[in-house]
């Protein structure tokens, strides 16, 4: 295993490095999730986290049935106060029981594109292997029931990646090492597609040919 081990808290705060040295996100701008292995309840990113400044305690575990505190363990019920998002993250854990991670971002090239009115194009084999497809959640005021409601039900036939218009995305997987890879995949796909609108070329940009998308529903690919 090559991914940080053991505590799922530390994975996340591993993410929060990286997605902010990675410039797909400012600071406290985004935040992030862990299902907790047999228990109702979720690891969350705390109220105005520094994403590349977290550690354990910076998560506070909350029962994913009604976003009340979860004492987990030894860990008592924490007073951290969750993400403004923690609505966004329960309605997907609720509609996804696959789901086992989230990742919300804010990606500068992929809402860049969406501000422009165009979408993500999956161009290699990479990005079909990892996202699959991309879809967009119509505006809805960030940290509200709406938005959270609306993105679970377009995240209910299995889409792992949405861009969040005019506001973020979320990636989601049944690992935080799945889900950080979508995260960083997906911000790529963004910026071959704005390189080809800015060339002028993004009409003939070719997207990831046919035959490899029908693989993926088949046997598994392996070593990608």
């Amino acid at each position: 295993m090559n991914y940080v081990p053991g505590d799922l808290r530390d994975q996340l705060a591993h993410v929060g490095y990286d997605v902010v040295q990675a410039a797909l996100v400012c600071g406290s701008g985004g935040n992030l999730s862990a299902r907790i292995p047999d228990e109702d309840a979720c690891w969350v990113s705390g109220s105005g986290a520094w994403l590349d400044r977290l550690s354990r305690t910076s998560f506070t575990a909350v029962r994913i049935s009604d976003g009340g505190p979860a004492s987990v363990g030894a860990v008592p019920a924490p007073r951290a106060e969750p993400t403004s998002e923690l609505a966004l993250h329960l309605a997907l854990f609720r509609a996804r029981e696959d789901v086992n991670a989230i990742v919300h971002l804010h990606p500068q090239t992929a809402l860049l594109l969406d501000a422009l009115g165009e979408h993500i194009r999956i161009v290699t084999t990479d990005h079909a292997f990892y996202l699959r497809r991309v879809s967009t959640v119509p505006f809805r005021l960030p940290g509200t029931t709406e938005l959270a409601a609306l993105t679970a039900a377009m995240a209910a036939d299995g889409t792992n990646c949405l861009v969040l218009s005019q506001h973020g995305c979320v990636v989601m997987a049944d690992s935080v090492e799945l889900a950080h890879k979508r995260a960083r995949n997906l911000e790529e796909a963004a910026q071959l597609t704005y390189r080809a609108l800015t060339a002028g070329r993004l009409e003939g940009l070719r997207e990831c040919p046919e035959e490899f998308l029908d693989r993926l529903h088949g046997p598994a690919i392996v070593n990608v």
